[in-house]
């Protein structure tokens, strides 16, 4: 099969007419297309812009339409069913309208163990929603969402993909009454100066920044305490292979204690320990003792010793 997809149209060139399927209007197909060619222009082939190309069209009608996938299928000469596969396969994607805000509470386990189960509940009662539910208003889609890699300030709420952390279901629920208001710009934790509307960040997610990234904190101390201890301590990351001392060396020029050779490793007197990988290493080398062949000992054997049986 070639790069292009067998029994779907090529992609969509420039300035040509649009095929059937897609009912935008045609000032929002003309802005759209216009987006597409940039997202399609990033790489050799057009049919690896889709992830790109579906948040662009969330970006329209904050959900991924049947007019989106019409739109993809197009732009990108796939099949409507191809689209719809990779659009109800990612959660990020949405196959029904999206409120303004994504409120996801991590209910994964550390978040879990912390309050995030709490946390969604007390949500999802006092906004009267379930997990991808969305507000009668339509201001907020209250998700489970996985591990966003900010365990160190569980339990963590997102809302439009910024952070809140270290959240409780009082705060949490504070949280959605601002959101609900809408009266005032909502800053989150770290990240951006205040939360964006679904549809904006689903556009930057389509590869259109709008410059908001480093508005704030990206990481906060409980995560940069690694690093501060380095630099406090001198402590440094290995280096590669020097003259001076090679791979993993001391100050003084000394093997590092995970460099020295191991004293139980079995080999000759004097001869060097083989790299990893090479003829006579633990992954090549023949056996040379018993352990070698019967790592902890022979089986036990089946048959009953006499002497340790016990009248019962």
């Amino acid at each position: 099969m070639t790069a292009q997809t067998q029994g779907a149209p090529g992609p969509v060139e420039p300035g040509t007419v649009r095929a059937a399927g897609c009912t935008y209007d045609a000032a929002t197909y003309e802005r759209l297309a216009a987006d597409a060619a940039a997202i399609v222009a990033r790489y050799p082939r057009a049919r690896s812009a889709l992830l790109p190309m579906l948040h662009l069209v969330q970006s329209e009608e904050s959900y991924v339409s049947r007019d989106g996938i019409a739109f993809c299928a197009e732009q990108l000469g796939l099949t409507a069913a191809q689209v719809s596969a990779v659009a109800t396969f990612y959660t990020q994607y949405k196959r029904h309208p999206n409120g303004k805000y994504t409120v996801g509470v991590c209910t994964n386990t550390l978040c879990a163990v912390m309050g995030g189960d709490e946390i969604f509940d007390s949500l999802s009662e006092h906004l009267d929603v379930g997990h991808d539910e969305t507000t009668e208003d339509g201001k907020i889609t209250l998700e489970r969402v996985e591990c966003n890699a900010a365990c160190d300030y569980a339990p963590v709420v997102m809302v439009n993909w910024e952070f809140f952390d270290n959240q409780t279901a009082d705060s949490a629920r504070e949280l959605a009454d601002r959101l609900t208001a809408d009266d005032a710009p909502v800053v989150p934790t770290r990240g951006a100066a205040s939360v964006c509307s679904f549809r904006q960040m689903s556009r930057v997610l389509a590869g259109f920044p709008d410059g908001r990234a480093d508005e704030g904190v990206g990481a906060g101390d409980a995560t940069l305490v690694g690093l501060r201890l380095a630099r406090e301590n001198g402590w440094a990351a290995p280096g590669p292979e020097t003259d001076e001392g090679g791979a993993g060396s001391g100050e003084d020029g000394a093997a590092a204690p995970e460099a020295v050779e191991s004293e139980s490793a079995p080999h000759a007197p004097g001869q060097a320990t083989p790299a990893v990988g090479e003829q006579g290493s633990s992954a090549e080398r023949e056996p040379e003792t018993s352990d070698d062949v019967s790592p902890g000992g022979p089986p036990p054997s089946d048959e009953v010793d006499e002497s340790k049986e016990t009248d019962q």
